[in-house]
């Protein structure tokens, strides 16, 4: 095993990865739930297939899928997993407009 390659793989995915979206979803998912154990597993589960995913896909789906759909349709799930984590926000805030 290439332990150079792991390790600069680990740091730069590490670094990469401190404040990123994952990481505030992570800690809203958590902030929310009283099962913190539970939220870490799932976002580190989720991590990994990403992960193994991108590994073995490679560049080899931009071949295949024209890159501007794939960075469309990226763009348009992250639009929906943040619709989804503001969803409690806005009913929160209209519940208390109209008990004014």
């Amino acid at each position: 095993m290439d332990f150079a390659l792991l390790l600069s793989t680990f740091v730069t995915v590490f670094l990469a990865e401190l404040g990123d979206k994952t990481q505030l979803a992570t800690v809203a998912l958590s902030g929310t739930s009283d099962r913190p154990f539970a939220v870490f597993l799932g976002s580190s589960s989720a991590l990994v297939l990403a992960s193994l995913i991108g590994a073995l896909a490679g560049g080899s789906m931009s071949t295949v899928i024209p890159s501007d759909f794939l960075q469309l349709a990226a763009s348009v799930g992250f639009l929906i997993i943040g619709a989804r984590l503001l969803r409690p926000l806005w009913s929160t805030r209209e519940e208390s407009s109209e008990s004014d």
